[in-house]
């Protein structure tokens, strides 16, 4: 799954990286190192400019709340549930299959965090202990230091209880599609800890490379079966893992120091 993750990067270093030809000085936002559902997030998109007489899709940086809310949807509560969407059925499951045949998004990143889900875990919540073992977080990001492409899915949203000039009547909200995570060994991976993504975790977030960015971002491109071949994994062998301190785990702390890597797993974790 992806439930947390960092990105640093500015516009000026984002509309580099992907081409960027909008953004709006007024979306800037701060780096984040805590990034967590709800918040607002960058997001690459192409898409034609509001009122503009050019009907030509646009690759714009646009600021966006993280927790899919479907155009349907009667209130927007539902959306910090919506946070991820799995490759395996985004093209099925109502809440997202709309999304994915025309609105879809790049959201970039350093990395994601992820929590160890370790067979010692998983034979003490199976004994039906009480107290849940602390988690090892680890840093998820790619082995030569690029963006962390994460594909996802925006979607508009009309709060019906406010007038249309209301700066908070329309929503603009996305997730992030996960897929299954990496069995073979990591590019570069800690000394005392996992050897592949799957040790970590089952899911991850799907990651896209270079050569999948104009096609992924494509409105024009919607037939479904071509799509979901877009949502192949990469190529194995990108990704390098390391383990950071829990103090990530505290959705109020934020700042560079959490991407510190540490020797080892922290006292009193599990792996």
């Amino acid at each position: 799954m992806c439930g947390r993750y960092a990105a640093s990067r500015g516009p000026e270093d984002l509309a580099g990286i992907f081409e960027i030809e909008k953004w709006e000085p007024e979306e800037t936002l701060a780096p984040d190192y805590n990034v967590a559902p709800t918040k607002e997030v960058y997001a690459v998109l192409d898409r034609p400019l509001k009122d503009a007489e050019d009907p030509r899709p646009v690759r714009q940086l646009r600021k966006l709340k993280w927790g899919l809310v479907p155009s349907w949807s009667k209130t927007p509560e539902g959306g910090a549930r919506m946070i991820n969407a799995r490759a395996e059925t985004v093209h099925e499951k109502p809440s997202y299959k709309r999304a994915f045949s025309s609105r879809r998004c790049i959201i970039p990143a350093d990395g994601y965090y992820e929590w160890v889900t370790a067979a010692a875990e998983r034979e003490l919540e199976g004994e039906g202990k009480k107290k849940r073992p602390r988690k090892q977080p680890y840093f998820v990001l790619p082995a030569d230091g690029s963006v962390f492409a994460m594909a996802g899915l925006y979607e508009f949203w009309r709060d019906k209880t406010l007038p249309d000039d209301h700066p908070q009547a329309w929503w603009v909200t996305c997730s992030v599609i996960t897929t299954e995570a990496e069995t073979g060994p990591l590019a570069v991976a800690p000394a005392d800890g996992p050897r592949a993504l799957a040790d970590i975790h089952p899911r991850m977030p799907l990651m896209l490379t270079p050569d999948r960015w104009d096609s992924w971002l494509d409105p024009s491109r919607t037939d479904v079966e071509d799509l979901r071949s877009l949502l192949a994994p990469p190529p194995p062998g990108l990704m390098r893992a390391y383990p950071v301190s829990t103090a990530v785990s505290n959705v109020r702390n934020n700042g560079p120091e959490l991407l510190k890597e540490l020797e080892g797993p922290e006292e009193g974790t599990l792996f």
